[in-house]
């Protein structure tokens, strides 16, 4: 296990789209999703424990959840828990993690990844990560994962890659990216698998400390000034009252819009490990354990003439189902959701009118 190797989870969003379940309470990277006993962000550390050392694991959250970040990572110190004030999406909060990390081992390697992502096949994960990070180590490039695409699915962005691996310099299998696309319509996603040259983005980077903080500076200057002026103050006792007023200094901007679409040393490392970012209800009915007739069922359920459904209910609760063919039923506190799974995308619309009409107990 290299020293050298660091790990940052970004676990610090609501993930509105798996309401009822996940809430500003309790998003859903403190749940177990997946009906496993583990959280989602528990098996997301759980992950890279062959591969990162524990004291270089660090979690960038919201500073409400820093208590919930703490309870289900009991193991891991205050120090390597870092809450951001707002959110101001996935830049900021990646300058923050990786300047604290470039301060404590300059020749630091970093592995970033969302908490609420699902792997099927961990051992596949963990060789391809490992060949990303001899990749890192050795080149100065920004390196990100994409996913083999098995259909045409319009919730996930897209990279297009050029195959020409003997003009890298780069070991065999990394391509260089040509294009980011965020989400595509049906129309597109089936122009984009049908090509072949289009992969997932997953989400998960890898790059060493120097190399994303110079990019930072390059393509990102306003968020690099604001840590440089900082950089003394972090892993001291001022680092809380340093990050409240940096952040308001710092732009919402995600490192794809900010950076990997602007830079040229952007490459891409194919990979297929059973992922899903698990960022709806229809990606957990694709993930999940299938009854025979195709149920994924969490829950203390009887179920008669239906087929197709995710059903996630409380289990002290019994669940009657008859007659449902493609549907969502969720419950968790105080709501029960009904929604054909067709219809998920609408989850969005369903939160904002009941905050409208409800108030902010059921978000």
């Amino acid at each position: 296990m290299n020293q050298n190797t660091f790990l940052v989870v970004m676990a610090g969003g609501i993930g509105s789209r798996f309401w009822p379940f996940s809430r500003t309470h309790l998003p859903k990277q403190f749940h177990d999703v997946m009906g496993v006993g583990r959280s989602m962000l528990q098996l997301t550390v759980d992950r890279f424990k062959e591969i990162c050392p524990a004291e270089n694991v660090f979690v960038v959250t919201n500073r409400d959840y820093m208590e919930l970040v703490q309870q289900h990572l009991p193991e891991l110190p205050a120090s390597q828990i870092l809450g951001e004030p707002i959110g101001r999406n996935t830049a900021p909060c990646i300058a923050y993690a990786s300047y604290c990390i470039a301060k404590r081992n300059p020749k630091a390697t970093i592995i970033v990844t969302p908490a609420d992502h699902a792997v099927l096949h961990e051992e596949e994960f963990r060789t391809i990560i490992r060949q990303a990070i001899d990749v890192a180590e050795n080149h100065d490039v920004l390196l990100t994962l994409g996913i083999q695409p098995s259909r045409p699915d319009t919730g996930y962005g897209y990279i297009q890659y050029i195959d020409e691996d003997s003009k890298s310099g780069l070991p065999r299998g990394v391509k260089k990216v040509k294009t980011f696309t965020e989400k595509p319509n049906l129309e597109l996603a089936r122009m984009f698998v049908e090509s072949g040259d289009f992969l997932w983005n997953s989400g998960l980077f890898v790059w060493r400390a120097d190399v994303i903080i110079h990019a930072f500076h390059q393509y990102l200057g306003d968020i690099a000034e604001v840590f440089d002026e900082g950089i003394s103050e972090l892993g001291t006792a001022q680092e809380a009252d340093f990050i409240a007023q940096a952040y308001t200094r710092c732009r919402n901007i995600s490192i794809d819009y900010g950076v990997m679409e602007k830079a040229d040393n952007v490459y891409v490392l194919p990979a297929d490990f059973g992922w899903s970012d698990l960022g709806t209800w229809d990606s957990l009915h694709r993930m999940g354990h299938h009854d025979a007739d195709n149920n994924v069922v969490d829950g203390d359920a009887l179920l008669y003439d239906t087929r197709e459904c995710v059903i996630k209910t409380p289990s002290e609760r019994l669940v009657v189902v008859q007659g449902l063919d493609g549907y969502i039923i969720a419950e968790y506190d105080n709501v029960l959701l009904i929604c054909k799974r067709t219809e998920e995308q609408r989850v969005k619309e369903f939160v904002a009118d009941v905050k409208s009409k409800k108030g902010t107990g059921y978000n």
